[in-house]
């Protein structure tokens, strides 16, 4: 019989059992050029979905529950808020993102990194993708994109991030 004694998380019983393994922190160090906080700078040019405007915000990224998730919330100064979470999903070896907006929007998607300053989205449902792309050591460029009647992509979203409190 196994002596469970002492044993307070499930994480704690693997790897007595098993040893440690730790398969989520290393995929979700990818993140750490997107931890902390945001000052939020968009751009929306005219496109199918919108007519062209600015908006400024804030935003943070931050990890959670024993650093096997990141979360990502934010809010614009014309009343947008959303809130959104980030998860490797170990049997297919991508990331999954789940959004969800105060209007009521939400949506999902599947992600990996391109290489270590770079995340690629796309969005379930849609045919919009989306990157994250690290320009600097405390600013980050949101680019979202639909495909062009021309050819390619056309940009629909541009929100420059400058972090809030530099890093040293």
């Amino acid at each position: 019989m196994t002596d469970y004694k002492g044993i307070k998380t499930f994480d704690e019983l693997i790897e007595r059992e098993h040893g440690k393994i730790d398969m989520h922190s290393d995929v979700m160090n990818k993140f750490e050029f997107l931890l902390g906080s945001w000052n939020l700078e968009y751009r929306i040019p005219k496109s199918i979905f919108s007519a062209s405007g600015t908006d400024t915000g804030i935003g943070s990224f931050k990890k959670t529950l024993n650093s096997k998730y990141v979360f990502f919330e934010y809010s614009t100064k014309s009343g947008s808020e959303a809130k959104g979470i980030f998860a490797w999903d170990d049997k297919v070896k991508v990331y999954r993102y789940w959004w969800f907006e105060n209007s009521g929007n939400f949506l999902t998607a599947t992600c990996n990194f391109v290489n270590d300053e770079t995340l690629a989205m796309n969005w379930h449902d849609t045919l919009l993708v989306q990157t994250f792309v690290k320009d600097g050591q405390d600013r980050v460029v949101l680019k979202m994109q639909y495909p062009s009647v021309k050819g390619g992509y056309e940009l629909v979203l541009e929100v420059i991030f400058t972090r809030s409190k530099p890093q040293s």
